[in-house]
């Protein structure tokens, strides 16, 4: 990997205030790659290309990365991005909406990555589950958007989003077979496993 072009990813990122994950959420997530390398991995949310790029580094020998984003644009960027940082041939970038790919999508999954539209997290829950191994994790990031989804937050705007947020929490806490835990870093981080009873 290339790590000079990657700082320049990120930086770009930033810049143009596109939503890439936070360091500290990266830290945990990778922190347990380094544990339990994968040989495939599923991102929900590709945006610039920036977290898959850093996840291949983990990646079990001829492990890969699926990515599904939805805007072409995006897509194109990490793409570039993919290539610059000289991990292309462990990168699958699936173009569309995730709620339409997913369930065409019958591959089994060491871990999941969730990190796209807030308001379909349950969706994203239950076909990740589907995927997952009996021994693999979900990470699902911005798990508390903004202090929201833990107070009596209720405005109209983002309403969907934290309620769709809360189901998640509801459904990964309160499922028997499913231990999860969740972190305060960055803007929240839902660790999802099977339990083995």
């Amino acid at each position: 990997m290339n790590i000079e072009e990657l700082k320049k990813i990120k930086e770009k990122a930033l810049e143009e205030h596109i939503p890439i994950i936070m360091d500290d959420t990266l830290d945990v997530i990778e922190e347990y790659l380094k544990d339990n390398k994968p040989k495939r991995l599923l991102e929900i949310g590709t945006a610039v290309g920036y977290s898959a790029i850093c996840f291949t580094e983990f990646l079990d020998e001829n492990g890969c990365i699926d990515t599904i984003e939805r805007e072409h644009e995006r897509v194109e960027e990490a793409k570039e991005n993919i290539k610059k940082a000289e991990v292309d041939g462990k990168i699958n970038i699936y173009e569309g909406d995730a709620v339409e790919i997913l369930p065409t999508m019958d591959y089994k999954y060491d871990v999941v990555f969730i990190d796209a539209a807030k308001g379909k997290y349950p969706f994203f829950l239950k076909e990740a589950l589907r995927m997952l191994k009996n021994d693999g994790i979900i990470f699902a990031d911005n798990i508390l958007y903004k202090g929201y989804v833990l107070s009596d937050y209720n405005k109209h705007k983002q309403r969907t989003a934290v309620r769709n947020l809360r189901e998640y929490i509801k459904e990964a806490t309160e499922n028997e077979n499913l231990d999860t835990e969740i972190l305060e870093v960055g803007d929240g981080l839902a660790i999802t496993k099977f339990v083995k009873r």
